[in-house]
């Protein structure tokens, strides 16, 4: 039995649906920039409805619009025929996601919805069909082949859907000006979270955890330092101030040109142009500066002035990394 070519299947389908998604973006129009305006000025949230394929979608488009700055919440027409009616307001944005715009389920409450929400939205495949009529704004997205070889199986249409919610989305959350720091507010727990809210003084060596010696410190004795404070580095301090900074790197340039470490001083020897980092940074930009210049170590600053140190090790420790 000849075995099935998987992949050539896989690409196939792949080249399908990004064809697909390519078509749709020819398919925006005004009414995108209508919605976009509408959502922007909702004093209240965006409810989302679809069945079947299309709610699994509607879910996920709701679930990102949240977390980016755009209230949201999915609600499945059979629950709002049966109470969950009663969650939407007349501040309220109702969005039905259906490709034949001819949902039952989303159809016969659809005068209820007109009665209970601010606006009506509809995102189908044919701005004739029933949903589309009864929508104030009617977004059409028009699929020229599903994936499936039956044409059957929801898969370019799907896809087309949920591309459209990431471009909705990013496109108000460009619109509103989100930041990190309100992405780090919704989104409190787990990596992400962490990586978002995570500031460099909340990691950083500070005091007498830092390796420090004076510039005319003989190299042996510095290498003692840089042992007992477990940083792989010691800075070089000339009263209040960091004039330099020496790492393993540089230790390895010295045994390699062979440099006498009892009759060197460190100051002849350290690292003058080194990185540094505000404390109140977030961890994350410390990890990108240390990753693109290949280093371990940042010395930390407050206002120019000295603060302490972070290495990489603390990243991972901490998992930000």
């Amino acid at each position: 039995m000849k075995k099935y070519n998987y992949i050539a299947s896989a690409k196939r389908t792949l080249k399908i649906e990004s064809d697909s998604i390519k078509s749709i973006s020819n398919q925006l129009d005004k009414s995108f920039e209508v919605l976009c305006d509408k959502v922007i000025r909702c004093d209240g949230k965006i409810v989302i409805m679809g069945v079947g394929k299309s709610g699994h979608i509607a879910q996920k488009i709701s679930a990102t619009l949240s977390s980016t700055g755009t209230p949201s919440i999915f609600i499945h027409p059979t629950e709002a025929a049966h109470g969950d009616m009663g969650l939407i307001i007349k501040k309220d944005i109702v969005f039905l996601i259906s490709n034949s715009g001819e949902t039952d389920e989303i159809i016969n409450i659809l005068s209820s919805l007109k009665r209970h929400a601010k606006e009506i939205v509809s995102l189908t495949g044919d701005n004739k069909s029933t949903i589309a009529k009864f929508a104030d704004v009617k977004i059409q997205l028009k699929s020229k082949k599903e994936a499936c070889p039956l044409d059957l199986a929801p898969t370019s249409s799907t896809t087309n859907v949920l591309a459209f919610g990431d471009a909705l989305a990013i496109a108000l959350f460009e619109a509103k000006g989100f930041t990190k720091k309100d992405f780090a507010s919704s989104h409190p727990a787990g990596k992400l979270g962490k990586k978002l809210i995570t500031q460099v003084k909340d990691l950083m060596h500070i005091g007498i955890n830092v390796p420090k010696v004076d510039p005319n410190t003989m190299l042996d004795k510095a290498l003692i330092e840089i042992t007992k404070k477990n940083l792989g580095i010691t800075l070089i301090a000339q009263k209040s101030k960091i004039i330099g900074i020496f790492t393993d790197g540089d230790l390895r340039r010295c045994i390699n040109n062979k440099i006498n470490i009892q009759n060197t001083k460190i100051k002849d020897v350290m690292t003058k142009n080194f990185k540094t980092i505000s404390k109140d940074s977030l961890a994350v930009d410390a990890a990108k500066i240390m990753e693109s210049n290949k280093i371990f170590t940042l010395v930390v600053i407050d206002k120019n002035r000295y603060s302490g140190v972070i290495s990489m090790h603390d990243l991972i420790e901490a998992r930000i990394l």
